[in-house]
C-alpha cells in the first residue's frame, strides 16, 4: 500500500471525503460504488467494486465464444479494466486500465465501429497493439458497466454487419446476466 500522506477527518455523520487528486488518478466517479474492506490490523480499504466483475467466468466463456466465432481477439472490460480476453494478445490486455477513448465510448453508451481510418481508431488500453473492430457498452440497470469489443490489427479492415450483431448481442447478454 502506498501512503498519501492525506490526511482527512470523518464528520458528525461518519462521512470522509475522498480527495479530489485521488479520485482523478482512480477514475472514481460520482456514484461510482465502493467496495469497503477491513484488515486485522485496522486498516480500512476502499476497493472501486465491478458489478461485471461478479460476471467473470461467463464473460470468459463468451470472449471465447466470439473468439472462436471470428478468429479475432474479444474483450469483455468493466469500467476500469479489460476483466476477460480471448485470443491472439491476450496477455496484452488482460487485467489493464482500459484507455480514456474507450471510457468515452462507453459513456457515449452508442456502439462503435471501426471507420477504416487508422488516425480514428480506439484503443483498449494505453500501449495496446490492437485497436477495436467493434464494440458496445453493457448497459444493466440503466447505467453503463462495461463494454464487449473485438479487436484487430489490420488498419484497412472494417466490422462485418455479423461482427456488429454478435458483440452487440454479447453486451444485452451481459447485461441480462447482471440484471438476475
Amino acid at each position: 500500500m502506498k501512503a498519501t500522506g492525506i490526511v482527512r477527518r470523518i464528520d458528525d455523520l461518519g462521512r470522509v471525503v475522498i480527495p479530489k487528486e485521488i479520485r482523478r488518478t482512480q477514475r472514481i466517479r460520482q456514484g461510482d460504488p465502493l467496495e469497503i474492506f477491513t484488515t486485522p490490523e485496522g486498516e480500512v480499504i476502499f476497493k472501486k467494486y465491478s458489478p461485471i466483475g461478479e460476471l467473470g467466468e461467463e464473460a470468459t466463456q463468451y470472449a471465447e465464444v466470439l473468439y472462436k466465432s471470428f478468429a479475432l481477439p474479444a474483450i469483455v472490460c468493466d469500467r476500469d479494466h479489460v476483466i476477460a480476453a480471448a485470443g491472439a494478445g491476450k496477455k496484452d490486455v488482460m487485467d489493464r486500465r482500459i484507455s480514456l477513448p474507450l471510457e468515452k465510448l462507453m459513456d457515449s453508451r452508442k456502439s462503435y465501429e471501426y471507420p477504416g481510418a487508422a488516425d480514428r481508431a480506439v484503443y483498449p488500453c494505453e500501449g495496446s497493439a490492437r485497436h477495436l473492430l467493434t464494440a458496445a457498452p453493457i448497459v444493466a440497470a440503466g447505467d453503463v458497466v462495461g463494454a464487449v469489443a473485438l479487436l484487430c490489427d489490420d488498419a484497412a479492415e472494417r466490422p462485418t454487419e455479423a461482427q456488429i450483431k454478435a458483440i452487440l448481442v454479447a453486451a444485452l447478454y451481459l447485461a441480462r446476466q447482471m440484471e438476475q
